[in-house]
This record gives C-alpha cells, structure tokens and sequence, in this order.
C-alpha cells in the first residue's frame, strides 16, 4: 500500500468523481484509476462501486475512508513536527553547566537565545563537571559547559574552550581578611578554615590540589555544599572559600573577594557534547551563541 495511493483514493471518496479528483490532485485521470485498481488488488476488494458512471463507496471503502484519513493526517502532522523542528519553532535544549557558570555566563546567552526561539524548551541541569561529563556519556544533556582538564574516564567528547578565569579567595566582609588584607599566596591559607564543595566538583578538586602542592591539607570546617550554599556559609564567617571571580559579582552583600598573589589559580571553561552524537538542531544553534 502505498502513501500516494491513499491519497488518491481519498480524493476519490470525497468527490465521488475520477476526474474532478484527478484535477484535484494534479494529475492524469488514468494514472489515478490505475493507482487506484492497484490499491484493490492489493487490499483483495472493491472500493468503489462504478454502476451507471455513479461513484459510491463499497462497504471496504466506507472501512478504509476513516483509516486512510487517519493516516494522511498523522503524516501531515509528522511534515510540519519536522519542518518546526528544522527551523527552530519547536524544540528542546538539555545543556549541563556548572553552578558558577549558571550564575555569571549563562543568563545573558540563554536570554538572547530564548529571544531569537522563543518555542524552544530549555532544560538546565546544575552540577559539578565530573557529573556533567557522566550525564554527557548517558546521553541525558545535549550539551554541557565543564571545567578542563577532562577526567581520564571521561567518554569521547568534543569540546571548545570558551573563557578562561581566575579564581579567588572569598570571606566575610564582617570578619577580617585573609593574610592580614595583603594577597596571599595559597600557601598563607593554611591555617584559614575553608568551606569546601561536595566531591565531584572541579573547584574542589583544583583547591585541594593547590593546597598539597603548597604542602598542606587543608582544613574544612563545611563540606557538601553547592555554589549558593558555600557562598553562604562563608558569608556567615564558617570560613573561606576559593571561587571563580565572576560569581563574586553577583553573590550580593557580605562578601570580600581577595585575589591569590603569584602564580593565580585558574581555570578554563569548555562547552562539550558526544563526539559520536550529533548534537539536535537546537543545540547546534545554542552552541553556535555561546561559542560566538
């Protein structure tokens, strides 16, 4: 059974003529009532009593009709689902970012974004790049802004580095600051209590790092947070923290951010997707924005 044929056959039913269906569809009348003989040797029956040149449904006709309507319609639907999606007027984005990211870089892209297509989902999934890069593996985000360097068990990704930031220290404004208000290197934080992220995040692992590096481990006196939650605690005097600079900008009041003297710390910020999945349309056009 072919999709034309149906089309044909409708044609036919609704006008109860070959040739004003024929016109109808833009065809040659014999191509139609061939089309049509093929249709009912297939099906086995007759769709269409001829008597005295009056067109009228058989009883396997009056059947089909509400079939065969059913499927050109669900075919039409299924044209313009894939035209909408194709031109951007439907759709759905899963990006992963970290919490930092979420904070400073993503609200002026996602704006502009969601302004240029409007009918485009965004689903936003906040975490630590080590569970980013996972969720990327499962096939659960589209897309996904992490910190570099990739884990070594990280699954085959393609990213592009897009900013590269400093970190500094964070503290409470109502308390004095670290290293006496002069910059201090990673190794004058020694004896400051930290508050520290849960594990899986790039900030933690980066400050530990540096803290052994300098030759000690630091000490906690929070741990498990996420950015809002560190962010406050230390606002609260729990201790210090080491953050990207661009959220101190918008963490609000309370806050002292200290620039680490020497070599900075920094990080670098990557959008990553699969290497063997083609990212949808929608993401390939928010990728587009966010590298641009």
């Amino acid at each position: 059974m072919q999709f034309q044929q149906l089309v044909y056959f409708v044609a036919v039913a609704e006008t109860r003529h070959f040739t004003r269906a024929a016109e109808r569809e833009h065809v040659a009348q014999p191509s139609l009532s061939q089309q049509i003989k093929a249709l009912e040797r297939e099906l086995g029956a007759e769709l269409f009593s001829r008597a005295r040149g009056n067109i009228a449904l058989t009883d396997a006709g009056e059947a089909l009709l509400p079939l065969a309507r059913r499927i050109l319609a669900d075919a039409d639907t299924a044209r313009l689902e894939v035209q909408e999606l194709a031109q951007l007027r439907r759709g759905r984005v899963r990006l992963g970012a970290t919490p930092s990211v979420c904070t400073g870089l993503l609200p002026a892209v996602l704006r502009a974004f969601h302004t240029a297509h409007p009918g485009i989902e965004l689903l936003i999934e906040e975490s630590g790049s080590l569970d980013l890069v996972r969720e990327l593996a499962r096939g659960v985000l589209d897309l996904a802004l992490i910190a570099l360097p990739l884990p070594p068990s990280a699954p085959a990704l393609t990213t592009v580095e897009l900013l590269t930031e400093d970190l500094v220290v964070v503290s409470s404004a109502g308390l004095p600051p670290p290293a006496g208000g002069r910059e201090p290197a990673i190794a004058d934080l020694r004896d400051e209590p930290m508050v520290m992220f849960r594990h899986g995040y790039d900030l933690r692992d980066l400050t530990v790092a540096a803290c052994r590096a300098a030759g000690f481990e630091p000490v906690f006196t929070v741990e498990g947070g996420e950015m809002d939650a560190v962010l406050g605690f230390v606002r609260a005097g729990l201790g210090i923290a080491v953050v990207p600079a661009m959220v101190v900008d918008t963490a609000g009041p309370g806050l002292r951010a200290t620039r680490l003297a020497g070599s900075p710390l920094r990080r670098t910020i990557a959008l990553a997707h699969r290497t063997d999945v083609a990212p949808p349309r929608a993401a390939r056009e928010l990728k587009r924005m966010l590298v641009g």
